[in-house]
């Protein structure tokens, strides 16, 4: 690792290549353990140079945006963790096009749709996610999913090639796409919205803010929904029908406001996190033969 971590340095400034990062600073969840290597771009040449070292010298690559959606190991992370977030966040907008680079907040995208009266990117102002992120995972909310306003992406492949991509090319599911099952890193992106009625994209806008706050347990450090919606039934309900409101290992809980978050009650371990999911898993099989499959991503040593 030494010798990367000197390449690396000679190629990107010091103080944004730091070694021994504690990865509870950087996710939502506020839990996990060191990551060996952590790496801050500005540019995309940056970012190109992270991803071809680390190619080079086989050593593991992950992409991190702003850490929601993701528990990260109490062992940490071995090899580099990739942060695309604050020194990556340009938006621009050009008629009803807004194009952003992988690190905008979605919720600064839905800001600047707003004010540019654009609508159909209103579910994606509450989710605490990057646009990179989004792409990657499809990421969706009240009835919306970046499948229906994403046009293209520019993303980098393994092999340090940059290549545009169609929404279609990157085959957007549930909760999946190319970005993942081709390892792309996901640079930047443009999406298509319609114009609107400045009243009613506030109303709407102003509406998903309260139900957030209202129904989802936001005072709390949690990774977002934890479980994906199985088919024909809401994850959260089944949880609270099993019993399950307020039940706690260790640290983490289930949410007494929303069943289907699992939130940090009080300095909560990855273990005890895990735990919590597996004992979910298990009562609601038993009780009602649904298999939960988490949302959360998983990441490092466990």
């Amino acid at each position: 690792m030494s010798t990367i971590l000197e390449e690396l340095r000679q190629k990107i400034a010091p103080e944004r290549v730091l070694t021994g990062e504690p990865m509870k600073n950087h996710t939502t969840f506020r839990i996990g353990g060191e990551a060996e290597l952590y790496v801050i771009p500005e540019t995309i040449e940056e970012v190109q140079c992270t991803v071809k070292a680390a190619k080079e010298y086989e050593t593991p690559l992950f992409i991190l945006g702003n850490g929601s959606n993701l528990l990260v190991g109490d062992q940490g992370i071995d090899g580099i963790v990739l942060q695309i977030y604050k020194n990556m966040n340009k938006i621009t907008c050009k008629g009803n096009e807004i194009t952003a680079q992988a690190g905008a907040l979605l919720s600064s995208i839905a800001k600047e749709a707003q004010r540019q009266n654009l609508t159909g990117f209103e579910f994606a102002g509450g989710i605490p996610g990057t646009f990179g992120g989004a792409i990657t995972m499809n990421a969706g909310a009240y009835g919306g999913e970046m499948i229906q306003v994403l046009k293209e992406a520019t993303v980098l492949t393994k092999d340090g090639e940059i290549l545009t991509l169609s929404a279609s090319d990157l085959e957007l599911g549930y909760r999946t796409s190319n970005v993942i099952k081709c390892g792309y890193t996901v640079l930047s992106g443009t999406i298509s919205l319609e114009d609107g009625d400045p009243a009613e994209i506030k109303k709407q806008m102003d509406e998903y803010t309260l139900a957030r706050k209202t129904k989802q347990p936001l005072e709390l450090p949690s990774a977002g929904s934890t479980f994906k919606r199985p088919e024909g039934y809401f994850a959260g309900k089944l949880i609270d029908d099993a019993g399950l409101r307020g039940y706690q290992v260790g640290g983490a809980r289930v949410s007494d406001k929303h069943c289907g978050f699992v939130v940090n009650q009080d300095h909560a371990t990855a273990k005890d996190v895990l735990q919590l999911i597996e004992d979910v898993q298990k009562k609601v099989k038993e009780k009602f033969g649904v298999d939960l499959e988490p949302e959360v991503k998983r990441v490092g040593k466990f």
